[in-house]
C-alpha cells in the first residue's frame, strides 16, 4: 500500500518518479500504459524523455534502457490486444470509471477505423490512444501475426525516439535537467497535436455541413 501511495504521489514529479522507478518500474510504467486499461493516466512521453535525460547524466545505460522498455512496450501491447480480443465489443458499452473512460476507447475507434492497422504505430505517440488502440485492434479481429508486426514497428519508433531525444538534449544542453519543465511542455503539446489537428478538421467538417 504504501508503495502505491509513494507511486501516484510522484506522478506529480516526472524526474522524482524516474528517480524512485529505476529500471523495473519504467518497465511496468510502460507495459501497464501500453497493456492495461487502467495506464491511460500515465506519463509515457515525458517520463522516457527524461528518463533519456537520466541516462546521458549516467543515471541509466541508455542501450538498456532501449531493449527494456521496448519490449515493455511490444508485451504491453500485445496483452491490449488481446484484453480486446476477449472482451470484444461488451468494452464499448462498459460503464466509465475513474479507472476507464470509454471516450477514450471510442475515439481510439474511430481514428482506427479511419487510418487501419497503421494506427497501432500512430497511436504510439498519442497519450490515451496507444492505450487503446491494441484493444480497438483486437475487437476488430485483427490478425495476430499482423498486429505484432505494427506492435513491433511502433513500439521500437516510439521508445527509441524519446529516450534518444531526451538523450541527446542531455548530452549536448548544459544543465538541461534543471529546464526539465519546458522539455516535457514541448513534448505533451507535440505528442497531443495529432489530436489537436484531428479534433480542428471534425469541426471544420461540422461546420461546412452546416452551412
Amino acid at each position: 500500500m504504501d508503495l502505491i501511495k509513494d507511486f501516484f504521489g510522484k506522478l506529480t514529479d516526472i524526474k522524482e518518479l524516474v528517480r524512485w522507478a529505476g529500471y523495473p518500474g519504467l518497465a511496468m510504467i510502460v507495459f501497464s500504459e501500453t497493456g492495461l486499461l487502467v495506464g491511460f493516466f500515465l506519463p509515457g512521453d515525458s517520463l522516457l524523455v527524461t528518463a533519456g535525460l537520466f541516462a546521458a547524466a549516467g543515471y541509466f545505460d541508455i542501450r538498456v534502457l532501449i531493449f527494456l522498455l521496448i519490449a515493455a512496450a511490444v508485451l504491453g501491447n500485445s496483452t491490449g490486444y488481446f484484453i480486446g480480443h476477449k472482451g470484444g465489443q461488451a468494452l464499448y458499452t462498459r460503464e466509465e470509471s475513474r479507472f476507464f473512460k470509454r471516450k477514450h476507447l471510442l475515439k481510439t475507434k474511430e481514428f482506427y477505423e479511419h487510418y487501419g492497422p497503421i494506427t497501432i504505430v500512430m497511436a504510439q505517440f498519442m497519450p490515451f490512444a496507444r492505450t487503446f488502440a491494441p484493444v480497438v485492434a483486437g475487437i476488430a479481429d485483427m490478425k495476430y501475426m499482423r498486429f505484432a508486426s505494427f506492435n513491433v514497428i511502433g513500439a521500437v519508433a516510439w521508445i527509441t525516439s524519446m529516450l534518444l531525444i531526451g538523450y541527446f538534449l542531455g548530452s549536448t544542453i548544459p544543465n538541461i535537467d534543471k529546464n526539465i519543465h519546458y522539455v516535457i511542455i514541448v513534448v505533451v503539446f507535440l505528442s497531443l497535436l495529432p489530436g489537436i489537428i484531428k479534433y480542428a478538421q471534425v469541426k471544420l467538417l461540422v461546420r461546412k455541413s452546416s452551412s
